[in-house]
């Protein structure tokens, strides 16, 4: 009896854990991936963007400035070297 009841339920108990397995590796690989810190620019004096700033690309509350509370604010540079992307303050 013991040994018929471990026959039938072994297939069962090994397809379980496979398709258990299969869901924890497929959420594990559309985990949101954190983007580490880029360098974000600020305008000069001449109006050229060149000032380099520690920022984030990860989309939070606050935007990358260059002083916290009244400094300019911080921009990524596209394909042909324009400051049009917006990035934010790292935590």
């Amino acid at each position: 009896m013991k040994t018929l009841f471990l026959k039938n339920m072994m297939p069962i108990a090994v397809i379980a854990l496979g398709i258990s397995g299969a869901f924890v590796t497929t959420s594990m690989q559309s985990a949101t991936k954190t983007l580490g810190l880029v360098t974000g620019y600020t305008l000069n004096a001449q109006g050229d963007c060149d000032i380099p700033v520690s920022c984030e690309e990860n989309h939070r509350e606050f935007v990358c400035k260059v002083d916290i509370d009244s400094g300019a604010q911080a921009y990524g540079k596209d394909a042909l070297g324009n400051c049009t992307q917006v990035l934010y303050r790292p935590e």
